[in-house]
C-alpha cells in the first residue's frame, strides 16, 4: 500500500470515529469498527512510523480517543479498544525505532514521533482523564479474583501501561523553560494524579498481597513519578531551612563575593594611569618565540601573565572516543503543591508499601521473571527512598527489606556486570554506564544507611548494623570493589558526577572501616589465595600391596565375611552392581576382561560382598566358557574362584594419554599447573589496606576530581583531601603527588581569588610544596622527577636515593681482563660452539664473572650489536639451518620410508643431525615431500585382531597352549627391563626437548593469524568443562561473537583486550589449561609489561572469530580424538614393535598365564567326567602373518577368544609393569600407558615361533 492512499484511508477512519463539538463528543456508528482498524493500520507500519506520525499529526489522541474514553466510558468494548490503541500511539520513541538513529532521514522521524508525544503528555494532564482511568481501576479492584475475568486483568495492564507510558515522556527543552518552583508539564501531569486518587491506587496495587502480579509496572510508575525530585529537596518541602543548609549556603555566598572582589580588584590594576589607548613593545627574555629570538610582547603588562604561545591558534579537535562523558541533565525544583504531595506519598509509601515491594521485585529479578534492565528500577528505588528515609527522621524498619547482606550482593554483582558490558558493548557504553552509576548510589545509599544505624539509640540496630558491617569488612569482593572501580574508572565512558559518588563512597567505606577498626585489637577477614601446583598426568596411583602375606591376610578376611553373610547378598547391592558399561565405545566382549580385574580390585578393597555379587553378574552377561563359573556352581567353588582370582596377576590396562595438539607436533604432554583457591583467614591491617590505594592509578582520579575544586562541594573537597593526606601522612608517600600537573593545580588553588573558601586544599597545597621543596634540597633530579607519575618503588628511591653505598655498583672491568675477553673472544667467535658465553666463561681469570656480566661488556666493547646474538640457545634448537646434504637425506629418508606405518618415527632414527620433530615437520612440509601435517600421522593398523587367536582355535585349546611354555628365564626378563628403560630415559629426554620447543613458540608471536591454523578445541573444551570453567568459557564466547558485530557493524579491525572482572574470568585466566585454550583460538597474551590483558588480535576476521566461538558451544560427552588420537595410539604401537623386533627377547608365557590357568583348572574341576579339552593345534606364525584377510572373516573364533586373547596376553608386559612400578618411576610421561591389545597379540605368536625352534 502506497503513502497516498494509505493517507487517504487513515483520514476516512479517522473521520468515522465521531466529531467534537463544544465539550461534547459524538460518536459514529462504526465508531469501535474504526478504532480497531486504526489498531491494525499501526500494525503494518513501516520503519519511518509513518501511521504513527499521521495519527499524531492529525491530534487523534486530544481530540477523539481522550473525549471518547471520557464521556463514553460505559461503553466497555469500546474503551478497552481506545485504551489498546493509546497504548500502542504512547510507546516511547527508542522502542520504536530500538536506538537513536544515526541517519539523518530516520533522525528526523525519530524526532516527530517525540514531538507528538510530547503533544499526548501535555492533552493527558488532565483531571478528568485520570479520574475516569482510576474509576475503571477502582471498580475492577473491587472484584474478587474469582470474579474477574481474563479482559478485566489485561485492561488493569494497559491502564497501567498507558500511565507509564505517558510519564515516560521526555520534557520539551525548548518549550518548557521553566525556573524552579514552576509548575511543569510533569508536573501538572502528577497533580491531576494526585487529584484523581490515582496515586491511592498505585499505592494500595504495592501493598496487596493479592496483587503481586502488578509489581514491576508499579514501580516502575513510582520512579518515573519521581525522576525530577531529588530526597533532599522533597524532605525539606514545607519547612524551614536548618542550619546546616544556612551554613552552606553563606558559605557559597562568601567564596562568590571574594570572587567578585578580587575580579574587580584586577580589573582596576589593568587600568593605567596614563596612555591607556597606547600599549607598547617589551622583549621577553628566555622566552624564545618560533625562531631563536626572545618574544617580542605589544600588549600591556598587566595582562602578561595570561601570555601563552597558544594565543590565536586554533582549538585542536578531541576524538568523539577521547571526549569526556556527557553527564545527564539537572534535576528541577517542582512547584511546592507537587513537592508537598509527592513527600506525603513517599511517607506513606515507605510505611506501607516499600519493603513489601521490593521483596517482590527482589524475588522477580533474581528468578529472571523480568524484562532486560528492569534492575535499574529496583537500584533507583532503593537508593531514593533510603536516602529520603535518612532526611525525614530515620527508622530503620522502614527500610530493612534492601538492608542486608543479599542486597549487598545483588548490588555489587551487578556493578562488576555492568562494568562488563562498558567494556564489550562499545555502541551503548553510555546506557551502561549509566546502569552502572546508578548501581554505585544504590551501594553508596547502603553504606550511609548502615552508619546511620550505627548512631541509633536502639541497642538491636546498632548490633544489626556490627554484623552487617562484620560481613562486609570480612569478605574480600565487599572490600576491595571501590580499590577496583577507582582503578577502572574511564573519563571518556563514566561522567563526573559518577566520579563524584565514587570518591564519596570510598570516603565513607574508609571512615567506617577505621572506627570498625580502632574498637577491636585483633580484626580477622577472608583471604583468597590461588594456589598453583605442577603434577604429571602420568602418575601413577600407589599399587595397593600384593605380597603373599598380605593377599593370604586379605584372603581370610574376605573369606570370613561371605561366610558370615552365608553368600547371601542384599537386594539393593545386586541391583547397584553393573559389571558393563553399555555407553562405553569398548566392545562388550573386551569389558570381561576389566570386570575381572574389578572383581579383583572389590577383593583388594577387602569388600567381599560387592566382589561376590560382581561375579555373579559377570556371570550372566558373559555366561559362555563358564569365564566366570558355570550358572550352577555351588559356593564353595564361588569361594576358589574368588581365591583364584586374588592371587592371579591380571593384566591391568592404564587410561591412554590425551591427545597431543597439533602444535606440540607429537610431543608428550607438559606439566599441568593445578589451580585450586585457598580461602583462609589473616589479621586486618587498617595502614597496609591504604597502602593500596598509593597508586598513579587510584591518585589520577582524585586528582581529575580535584581539577574542579571550585564547582565541588565543600563535602568532597573534604574527601579528597582526606584521601591525599592519608596517602602523604599517613603514610608518608607525598612524593607520589610530585607531579608538574599536580603542583599547577595546587598554584591555581594557592591563587584563587576565593581561596579562603578551601582552607583545607590550601593547607595542603603548601604542606606538599614544601615537603617537595626540602627533599628537592637533597635530591638534584627532583625537577625531573616531576615529569613523571611514581610508583611505590620510585617514590622510595626519590626520597632515600636512588644507590645505597655498597648497592648497585657493577665491578669494573680492568685494561688487562678487557684484553683477555676480546682475544678470548676472538679465538672462538667463529668455532661451532653453540652458546660462546659458556665457552669463554671458565676461561676467564676472574672466575667471579657471570653470564650477564660477559654479555654486557661484549656490547660495551663493541664486539656484538646486541645481547639477542649471544642468547643462550635452549635445548633442542641448536641446529636451526640446513645444509644442501641434509635436506637431499632428509629427501631420502623420505623416499624410503614413506609407505611405512611410521613415516617420521623412521626418518627421526636414521636421520645423522639429531633435530626435534617439530624441525623436520616443518622442513619437509617447506620442500614439499608433504602437503599437511596428516600425511605424517602413524597409520592404524586393522590386519592383526585375529593374528595371535589362531585359525579356528577355541578359547579352551588356547588358553592350554599358553601353559606349554618354558619356565621364565630371569636373565631375559632383566635384559628386557633394561631396555625399557633405556627406551624410557630416551623418551624423557625428547620430552623435555619438545617442552621447551614448544614453550619457545608460545613465546614468540608469529604473523600469522593462529586462528587459521589451530587445531580442533573439542577435546579442551570439554576437559576444561569438566573442571567446572563453563562460565568463563560462555564469558570468552561472547566476547568473541561481540567483536564479531561490532567488526561486522563498523568495518574497523581492533584489538580488543579481554577484560576480567568477575573473580571467577580472572581464575580462569590464570588457568594454564585455559590459557592454552586461548592459544588455540588466536587470543594474543599481553606483549609486554606496558599490557595487562590478553587481546583478541585485529587480523581475525569475523567468520573466524565466529567459528572460534561456535567451538566453546558446551559439550555433553567428550569428543572422539580424532586421527590425531588414532596416529598417537598407532606411534607408541608401532615403536614397541620396532623394538620388540630389533632385540629379539621376549618374555616366556608360564607366569603370564597363571590366572587364566586357575579358571581353567575350576572349569574342569565341574566338566571332568561330561566334557574334555580337545589338543591344542599349533599356530603357524608365518601363516598368520601372510594370511592376515582370511583369519579376519574368522569372526566367530575371534570374537570368543578375543577377551581371553586379551587376558593372556596383557600377561606379557606384567612382569615388566611390576619392574617399573617397584622402581617408583611415575615421573615418566613418556612410558605407554595404554597397553595396546595388538601389540601383546604379536608377542604371544612370537613366544609360540621361539618354543617351535
Amino acid at each position: 500500500m502506497d503513502f497516498l492512499t494509505m493517507n487517504c484511508e487513515l483520514l476516512a477512519t479517522c473521520s468515522a470515529l465521531g466529531y467534537l463539538e463544544g465539550d461534547t463528543y459524538h460518536k459514529e456508528s462504526d465508531c469501535l469498527e474504526s478504532v480497531k482498524d486504526l489498531i491494525r493500520y499501526l500494525r503494518h507500519e513501516d520503519d519511518t512510523r509513518d501511521v504513527r506520525q499521521q495519527l499524531g499529526a492529525s491530534q487523534i489522541v486530544q481530540n477523539d480517543l481522550l473525549p471518547i474514553i471520557v464521556q463514553h466510558g460505559q461503553d466497555k468494548a469500546l474503551f478497552d479498544a481506545c485504551i489498546r490503541l493509546m497504548v500502542n500511539l504512547t510507546q516511547p520513541a527508542m522502542l520504536c525505532f530500538g536506538k537513536v538513529p544515526d541517519d539523518p532521514v530516520f533522525r528526523h522521524h525519530f524526532l516527530q514521533v517525540t514531538s507528538h508525544l510530547q503533544a499526548y503528555k501535555e492533552a493527558f494532564a488532565s483531571e478528568r482523564v485520570f479520574g475516569i482511568l482510576s474509576e475503571i481501576l477502582y471498580n475492577i479492584l473491587q472484584l474478587d479474583w474469582e470474579q474477574r475475568q481474563e479482559e478485566d486483568n489485561l485492561l488493569i495492564e494497559r491502564i497501567l501501561l498507558l500511565v507509564r507510558n505517558v510519564l515516560h515522556v521526555p520534557a520539551d527543552p525548548y518549550e518548557e523553560k521553566k525556573v524552579d518552583d514552576d509548575a511543569s508539564v510533569h508536573d501538572r501531569l502528577l497533580w491531576a494524579i494526585h487529584m484523581s486518587g490515582f496515586d491511592d491506587l498505585i499505592k494500595f496495587l504495592a501493598s496487596s498481597q493479592s496483587e503481586q502480579q502488578w509489581s514491576m509496572h508499579v514501580l516502575e510508575i513510582i520512579s518515573l513519578m519521581f525522576r525530577d525530585q531529588t530526597p533532599e529537596a522533597l524532605v525539606s518541602a514545607g519547612q524551614a531551612r536548618s542550619a546546616e543548609e544556612k551554613h552552606r549556603d553563606s558559605q557559597e555566598l562568601e567564596a562568590l563575593r571574594q570572587r567578585e572582589q578580587a575580579e574587580k580588584r584586577s580589573r582596576t590594576f589593568q587600568r593605567g594611569t596614563r596612555h591607556s589607548r597606547f600599549g607598547g613593545s617589551y622583549v621577553v627574555q628566555g622566552l624564545k618565540s618560533v625562531g631563536d629570538k626572545d618574544v617580542i610582547y605589544h600588549r600591556n603588562l598587566h595582562h602578561f601573565k595570561n601570555y601563552t604561545h597558544d594565543t590565536g591558534k586554533a582549538l585542536r579537535r578531541v576524538p568523539r572516543r577521547r571526549r569526556q562523558a556527557q553527564e545527564c541533565k539537572d534535576k528541577r525544583r517542582s512547584a511546592l503543591n507537587v513537592r508537598l504531595f509527592l513527600r506525603e506519598f513517599c511517607v506513606d509509601f515507605l510505611e506501607n508499601c516499600y519493603n513489601h515491594l521490593m521483596y517482590l521485585v527482589k524475588e522477580s529479578l533474581i528468578r529472571e521473571q523480568t524484562q532486560q534492565h528492569d534492575e535499574t528500577y529496583f537500584l533507583w528505588s532503593l537508593s531514593f527512598f533510603m536516602a529520603f528515609n535518612r532526611g525525614n527522621g530515620f527508622r530503620a524498619d522502614l527500610v530493612s527489606e534492601t538492608v542486608s547482606i543479599r542486597a549487598f550482593h545483588f548490588i555489587e554483582r551487578n556493578i562488576t556486570n555492568y562494568y562488563e558490558m562498558i567494556l564489550t558493548d562499545r555502541k551503548e557504553a553510555t546506557s551502561w554506564s549509566r546502569r552502572m552509576h546508578l548501581a554505585l548510589k544504590a551501594y553508596q545509599e547502603l553504606l550511609l544507611t548502615v552508619n546511620e544505624m550505627d548512631r541509633s539509640q536502639d541497642e538491636n540496630i546498632q548490633q544489626s548494623s556490627n554484623v552487617i558491617k562484620s560481613n562486609i569488612f570480612y569478605l574480600m569482593e565487599y572490600r576491595e570493589i571501590f580499590l577496583t572501580l577507582l582503578r577502572k574508572y574511564d573519563e571518556t565512558k563514566q561522567p563526573h558526577s559518577y566520579l563524584k559518588d565514587l570518591v564519596e563512597s570510598t570516603h565513607l567505606f574508609l571512615r567506617m572501616l577505621e572506627r570498625f577498626c580502632k574498637g577491636r585489637k585483633n580484626l580477622m577477614v577472608q583471604k583468597k589465595k590461588i594456589r598453583r601446583k605442577k603434577s604429571r598426568s602420568g602418575q601413577k596411583p600407589p599399587a595397593a600391596d600384593t605380597s603373599p602375606e598380605a593377599l593370604e591376610e586379605t584372603w581370610k578376611i574376605v573369606e570370613e565375611e561371605l561366610k558370615a553373610v552365608s553368600f547371601q547378598l542384599s537386594e539393593s547391592l545386586t541391583e547397584s552392581i553393573v559389571p558393563f558399561d553399555a555407553t562405553s565405545e569398548t566392545p562388550l566382549e573386551e569389558q570381561r576382561t576389566e570386570a575381572m580385574v574389578r572383581v579383583q580390585d572389590a577383593l583388594l578393597a577387602r569388600m567381599g560382598p560387592e566382589a561376590l555379587g560382581l561375579l555373579r553378574a559377570a556371570r550372566e552377561v558373559w555366561p559362555e566358557g563358564d569365564v566366570f563359573g558355570s550358572a550352577d556352581v555351588e559356593p564353595e567353588e564361588e569361594l576358589e574362584l574368588l581365591k583364584q582370582i586374588l592371587q592371579a596377576n591380571l593384566p591391568r590396562s592404564s587410561p591412554l594419554e590425551p591427545v597431543v595438539d597439533e602444535e606440540d607436533d607429537g610431543a608428550e604432554l607438559e606439566e599441568e599447573e593445578l589451580e585450586t583457591i585457598q580461602i583462609s583467614e589473616k589479621e586486618f591491617n587498617f595502614l597496609d589496606f591504604i597502602k593500596r590505594f598509593a597508586n598513579p592509578g587510584i591518585v589520577q582520579p582524585y586528582l581529575l576530581l580535584l581539577k574542579t575544586y571550585s564547582k565541588n562541594t565543600p563535602h568532597t573537597n573534604h574527601c579528597i583531601a582526606r584521601m591525599l593526606h592519608r596517602l602523604a601522612v599517613d603514610l608518608k608517600m607525598d612524593a607520589l603527588l610530585y607531579q608538574l600537573s599536580v603542583f599547577n593545580l595546587f598554584n591555581k588553588i594557592l591563587n584563587d581569588p576565593a581561596a579562603a573558601a578551601y582552607k583545607e586544599l590550601v593547607t595542603f597545597a603548601k604542606f606538599v610544596l614544601n615537603r617537595f621543596f626540602s627533599v628537592a634540597a637533597k635530591n638534584d633530579k627532583a625537577f625531573v622527577e616531576l615529569l613523571f607519575w611514581k610508583n611505590v618503588g620510585a617514590v622510595r628511591e626519590m626520597t632515600e636515593g636512588y644507590n645505597k653505598d655498597g648497592e648497585g655498583k657493577k665491578p669494573a672491568w680492568t685494561e688487562e681482563e678487557e684484553e683477555e675477553l676480546r682475544k678470548l673472544y676472538e679465538e672462538h667467535r667463529h668455532s661451532e660452539e653453540p652458546d660462546i658465553v659458556e665457552t669463554l666463561l671458565p676461561l676467564l681469570s676472574n672466575t667471579n664473572r657471570n653470564r650477564r656480566q660477559v654479555v654486557t661488556q661484549l656490547v660495551h666493547m663493541g664486539l656484538v650489536d646486541s645481547a639477542k646474538e649471544l642468547k643462550k640457545p635452549k635445548k633442542g634448537t641448536r641446529i636451526v639451518l640446513w645444509t644442501e646434504e641434509q635436506e637431499e637425506e632428509l629427501q631420502m629418508l623420505f623416499e624410503e620410508y614413506k609407505d611405512s606405518d611410521d613415516v617420521l618415527g623412521n626418518i627421526l632414527k636414521k636421520l645423522t643431525a639429531k633435530r626435534s620433530r617439530a624441525r623436520v615437520v616443518d622442513k619437509m612440509l617447506s620442500l614439499g615431500l608433504v602437503s599437511e601435517r596428516r600425511e605424517l600421522y602413524k597409520k592404524r593398523s586393522r590386519t592383526t585382531r585375529g593374528k595371535s587367536s589362531g585359525g579356528g582355535m577355541t578359547e579352551e585349546e588356547f588358553l592350554e597352549s599358553l601353559t606349554q611354555g618354558f619356565p621364565d628365564d630371569p636373565v631375559d626378563r632383566d635384559d628386557e627391563d633394561d631396555v625399557e628403560s633405556d627406551e624410557s630415559d630416551e623418551e624423557e629426554d625428547d620430552e623435555e626437548e619438545e617442552k621447551e620447543n614448544s614453550q619457545n613458540r608460545k613465546r614468540s608471536r608469529s604473523q600469522d593469524s593462529p586462528v587459521n591454523k589451530r587445531a580442533d578445541v573439542g577435546t579442551m573444551v570439554w576437559a576444561l568443562q569438566q573442571e567446572g570453567l563453563s562460565g568463563p568459557m560462555a564469558w570468552l564466547q561472547r566476547c568473541l561473537n561481540k567483536t564479531a558485530e561490532d567488526r561486522e557493524e563498523d568495518g574497523l579491525s581492533l584489538a580488543v583486550p579481554l577484560v576480567p572482572l568477575t573473580e571467577e574470568n580472572e581464575e580462569a585466566m590464570e588457568n594454564k589449561s585455559f590459557r592454552r585454550l586461548l592459544r588455540k583460538l588466536g587470543v594474543r597474551e599481553p606483549a609486554d609489561e606496558q599490557e595487562r590483558f590478553w587481546r583478541i588480535p585485529a587480523k581475525i576476521n569475523v567468520s573466524q572469530l565466529r567459528s572460534a566461538a561456535a567451538s566453546l558451544s558446551p559439550r555433553d560427552k567428550e569428543p572422539e580424538g580424532g586421527e590425531e588420537q588414532n596416529s598417537f595410539l598407532t606411534s607408541t604401537k608401532g615403536n614397541e614393535k620396532e623394538q620388540m623386533d630389533e632385540e629379539k627377547e621376549e618374555v616366556p608365557s608360564e607366569r603370564r598365564a597363571q590366572a587364566l590357568n586357575a579358571l581353567l583348572l575350576t572349569r574342569k574341576k565341574k566338566h571332568h567326567t561330561s566334557e574334555q579339552t580337545a589338543p591344542v593345534p599349533e599356530a603357524n606364525p608365518v601363516e598368520d602373518t601372510e594370511n592376515p584377510p582370511e583369519r579376519s572373516q574368522e569372526k566367530t573364533s575371534v570374537k570368543r577368544s578375543r577377551v581371553l586373547d586379551d587376558d593372556e596376553d596383557d600377561e606379557s608386559d606384567s612382569s615388566d609393569a611390576m619392574h617399573v612400578e617397584a622402581n617408583g618411576d611415575a615421573e615418566s610421561e613418556e612410558e605407554d600407558v595404554s597397553a595396546p591389545v595388538k601389540r601383546r597379540r604379536k608377542m604371544v605368536l612370537i613366544d609360540e615361533e621361539e618354543d617351535e625352534d
